[in-house]
């Protein structure tokens, strides 16, 4: 597998991006004495790599981010169950984009992308990692972040595919995609 250095430098952006938009510029929310949600734009620059540059750089953006962004600002303990829950963020709609609708960027296609990943990784493994380990009942977890992704999936939709419109990062020049 080659890598090159432009590839490098965009994912090493997408990384410090989410570092910044989760770290800095967003919301924490407590619920029971833990984060319950976290409103911001966080998730978008994985969710953007795993699309535009497959499912391992979405991956690994989403775990580095998770990974240095604690270091530069630990909010507690560090729990690996949210590097995972962070690498499937970036992973699947990148796995569902490039592997099983084979590389169709559409609107839709890119919403639905977005939907199974956030349902399995927002809606389903961190409520249950914040349940196991903190003893957060679900019937508390799960009415604001279901509001908060019924908000965050349309937006994160919108703004990825007008990033791959508009060529905001010279995709096609660095990895040649097919066309639905």
């Amino acid at each position: 597998m080659k890598i090159g250095t432009k590839k490098i430098a965009y994912l090493s952006f997408l990384t410090a991006l989410t570092i910044i938009l989760t770290r800095v510029l967003s919301i924490r929310i407590p619920i029971a004495g833990v984060e319950g949600v976290r409103i911001g734009f966080g998730a978008l620059p994985i969710i953007f790599a795993g699309i535009a540059f497959g499912p391992v750089a979405g991956g690994v953006v989403g775990a580095l981010g998770d990974l240095l962004g604690y270091f530069i600002n630990p909010l507690g303990a560090y729990m690996p169950h949210f590097t995972l829950t962070s690498f499937l963020t970036g992973f699947i709609p990148g796995f569902m984009v490039f592997y099983i609708l084979k590389r169709c960027r559409t609107l839709p296609i890119i919403f639905i992308s977005i939907s199974i990943g956030q349902l399995i990784s927002s809606l389903i493994l961190v409520p249950y990692f914040i349940n196991l380990l903190f003893g957060v009942p679900f019937t508390v977890l799960m009415p604001p972040r279901l509001v908060s992704q019924l908000i965050n999936i349309p937006i994160y939709a919108y703004f990825i595919k007008t990033l791959l419109n508009y060529n905001a990062v010279k995709i096609r020049k660095i990895e040649a995609g097919k066309s639905c």
